[in-house]
């Protein structure tokens, strides 16, 4: 009997077993995701609570306290250690606390390249009390003073390498009274403040504590997961460098990386090379990978788990690939629907518009179909909105989706949930695309474009690019009666004012422009018919930097491009 009751709960036990694989494959997988998301949700519900908040400085300096002499950073083949970038980090914060009028709760900028001061000024401020805006150092001009616009800096700080793209609007700054400080010794600009001469002269004593102290966890200050978090080793590079990669990586026993969608591209454009497997790299994080680079990545350089993440920095939703299925920024389930709402709806890519039933509801997409990723907003996932621009901020909430006084976060993304749950990016909408992994606004390009006299309307949109990440930008202009084209001019233009991930490579030359019926510009016919020559019926240009000009795309140009000759 008893031999009859083993055998009875073995067979029970192997057929639930060959169940669970059949029909939830990824039951434990999830479930072992899930009770972590879980615990970080308690965390910051138990913060909320007691008002005990933990900032990435306060966790890196427990970090110098453990392990003061282990290497934090490694840069250029010299290693700061934990106690080195603490005490450094002291002497900046003196600096300023001694020299300048920046106190605590002040928003600082920073515009500095990879490098180790990078972290020592923003922990230095950070030590103050100061909120810090980090800025990309590719913006230019206009596009810079709007940044400082936004975030209501009152205090620069810029390196030694970046001080000269500030020449042109350092009277504007002057004008809104921000004090600009440069890392080096002197500078011939008189109106900007020099930080190493002063470090000399300061103790790497640490500032009062009280002037750190974050009592809310809605506080406007920048929370971020570091290496400096967990006691790890950071080896940072000014620049990346495909052919130089995985040799760093051995050198410096490198475990895990992170990355997005072109630099993985990028490694496996490169020569093959013999024991292109031989490194310690386990795991790889980041995102944007396209499913044929992650498959070619793995098969080339082994069997590095990709950790695939989806989400954005103002957003209330985001995804992990927990999985490693290869393709899919994400997995869901009820269960994480529930601490993570989000709804696929129904989306007229024509009109540029969600599609509303009848009755004014959106309408759910089914699996397999593409939808645009809505997030709801609520207490539980707020929405804190843009910097200084509530009119941007309006406009990504949508209202009265599924009932009345029911807001939801448009993420402008469309994405396909799969009947496994799995979830897969499939193009962005609206008024941003993303190439060389930055975000291009269309409507600050069209604005700088738009300056030149001759040009009545500009209307950038990004075109798909074969074996290229994201969209490379394209614009269509319509010119001014009576007017002429001035190649030389438009080249100058986007050059001077915009990043070089942000100049349209391609112009289009139209008659008339089309428009919405609510009169905001057609972009989708226009993607659509993107930029061959030979079946495109207006003129058509190519921005050439060799000849400093957009030159007229001819069919051995576009050939060119299609195959890979021309670096874009």
């Amino acid at each position: 009997m008893d031999l009859m009751w083993v055998t009875g709960l073995l067979a029970g036990l192997f057929a639930l077993h060959f169940l669970q694989r059949r029909f939830f494959p990824y039951l434990w997988i999830d479930a072992r995701y899930l009770w972590k998301v879980v615990r970080y949700g308690l965390r910051i519900e138990l913060y909320k609570v007691t008002g005990r908040v933990v900032t990435v400085v306060d966790d890196f300096m427990r970090q110098a306290q453990r392990i003061p002499d282990k290497p934090f950073v490694i840069y250029q083949d010299q290693v700061h250690t934990y106690r080195d970038v603490d005490r450094r980090s002291n002497k900046v914060a003196r600096v300023f606390l001694d020299h300048s009028e920046v106190k605590k709760d002040d928003t600082v900028a920073m515009l500095m390249s990879n490098e180790p001061d990078f972290l020592h000024v923003w922990f230095g401020l950070a030590k103050l009390g100061c909120r810090v805006a980090f800025l990309n150092h590719n913006v230019r001009s206009r596009s810079l003073l709007h940044c400082f616009q936004s975030c209501g800096a009152k205090m620069l700080v810029v390196g030694e390498d970046m001080l000269g793209t500030l020449e042109e609007i350092l009277p504007n700054l002057q004008e809104d009274n921000i004090s600009v400080w440069v890392m080096s010794k002197d500078t011939p600009l008189k109106s900007v403040n020099t930080v190493m001469d002063k470090l000399e002269s300061v103790t790497d004593e640490p500032v009062p504590a009280k002037l750190c102290q974050v009592t809310s966890i809605k506080d406007a200050t920048l929370y971020i997961f570091t290496s400096g978090t967990t006691g790890a080793t950071c080896l940072l590079k000014k620049k990346f460098s495909a052919s130089q990669f995985w040799t760093d990586c051995k050198k410096y026993n490198v475990t895990v990386f992170q990355y997005i969608g072109e630099l993985c591209r990028y490694l496996c454009n490169q020569p093959v090379r013999e024991g292109e497997k031989d490194h310690k790299v386990r795991m790889a994080v980041g995102n944007g990978v396209r499913t044929e680079v992650w498959r070619e990545f793995i098969r080339r350089f082994g069997d590095i788990k990709m950790c695939e993440l989806y989400g954005a920095t103002e957003g209330n939703i985001c995804f992990m690939n927990h999985t490693g299925k290869i393709g899919a920024v994400g997995r869901s389930n009820m269960f994480y629907k529930i601490l993570l709402p989000f709804e696929l709806i129904k989306y007229d890519i024509q009109k540029d518009e969600p599609i509303r039933n009848e009755q004014g509801w959106c309408d759910h997409v089914k699996k397999g179909e593409t939808g645009l990723l809505i997030s709801e907003v609520s207490p539980k996932n707020p929405f804190f909105g843009y910097a200084g621009n509530k009119t941007h901020t309006t406009k990504k909430l949508l209202c009265d989706v599924f009932k009345k006084g029911d807001v939801y976060f448009n993420t402008g993304d469309l994405m396909v949930q799969d009947y496994d749950d799995f979830l897969y990016f499939r193009d962005r909408i609206g008024d941003t695309f993303r190439w060389k992994g930055e975000n291009v606004a269309t409507t600050e390009v069209s604005d700088i474009i738009g300056m030149l006299t001759f040009i009545q309307e500009a209307n950038v949109y990004g075109v798909p690019i074969p074996d290229h990440e994201g969209k490379i930008g394209m614009v269509s202009i319509i010119l001014k009666p009576n007017e002429t084209l001035d190649p030389k001019s438009v080249y100058e233009q986007v050059v001077t004012y915009l990043p070089s991930y942000a100049q349209p490579r391609f112009l289009r030359l139209q008659e008339t422009m089309e428009v919405t019926g609510t009169f905001k510009q057609q972009k989708f016919r226009l993607v659509e018919q993107g930029f061959n020559p030979s079946s495109v019926p207006d003129p058509i240009y190519f921005l050439d930097g060799s000849e400093k000009s957009y030159v007229p795309l001819t069919m051995d140009i576009y050939d060119r491009i299609q195959s890979g000759k021309i670096k874009l």
